[in-house]
């Protein structure tokens, strides 16, 4: 079967969103290995061997053809939606595949920002604190991508004229974090494109698997005082 070395809500959500998406049987079933993100677990487990930088998501799967690994959410998402779900995807040529790599690689962007502003709001401990000038401009950039997110959605569907795609899987993780750090009542847009994620019933099903979220202590975190 498929295993999935992931961390809670992380950037791994994408992959397993999507492997709800195609679904789990194409691959003889999913194993999920959870790993502890800020722990010595991560470093001494069997993820070392598969991801070169021992970080998630990483993929095993003994396939027909040979054995995979990878590691990289977006480089996992292309992967498996070129080989088992071209409709997920914009082959070359397509009128919109520059579209489509854009908003790949566009919610790669969005989420080093997330990614740092975790690492400032989130995994500092006392006697270390936050700097307020850093945590401002991070979210100053978070709220930008948003905007330009905004400015980009229609008022229904999905990031490509065409529907639903990989792209739309990959900013996932983005609008589950977002929140955390940018109000979103000033993105109507996104907001309501988010509730269509929530409603498909592949996102409903890796999110039960998921269970109620560890991660946040709470549930806004404001940029800090100088």
């Amino acid at each position: 079967m498929m295993r999935l070395h992931h961390v809670q809500y992380g950037r791994s959500f994408r992959v397993l969103w999507l492997l709800e998406e195609i679904g789990a049987d194409r691959f003889g079933g999913l194993d999920v290995v959870e790993h502890r993100i800020g722990t010595k677990e991560m470093g001494e487990s069997a993820l070392r061997h598969v991801s070169p930088a021992v970080r998630i998501p990483a993929i095993e799967w003994d396939a027909p053809d040979g054995r995979l690994e990878m590691s990289e959410s977006g480089a996992i998402v292309e992967y498996l939606v070129e080989c088992f779900a071209p409709e997920l995807g914009r082959a070359p040529g397509s009128a919109e595949r520059a579209k489509y790599l854009q908003w790949i690689h566009y919610s790669e962007t969005q989420a080093s920002l997330i990614e740092n502003l975790n690492l400032q709001m989130v995994f500092l401990r006392p006697p270390a604190t936050p700097s307020a000038v850093v945590v401002k401009l991070q979210v100053a950039r978070l709220k930008q991508t948003l905007r330009g997110l905004e400015a980009a959605l229609p008022e229904e569907g999905w990031l490509l004229p065409g529907g639903f795609s990989a792209a739309d899987i990959m900013m996932g993780f983005n609008l589950f974090a977002a929140p955390y750090f940018v109000r979103l009542e000033d993105f109507p847009r996104v907001s309501a494109y988010k509730a269509r994620m929530e409603a498909r019933p592949a996102y409903r099903r890796a999110v039960e698997r998921e269970g109620p979220q560890r991660f946040y202590a709470q549930d806004f975190y404001p940029v800090p005082e100088a």
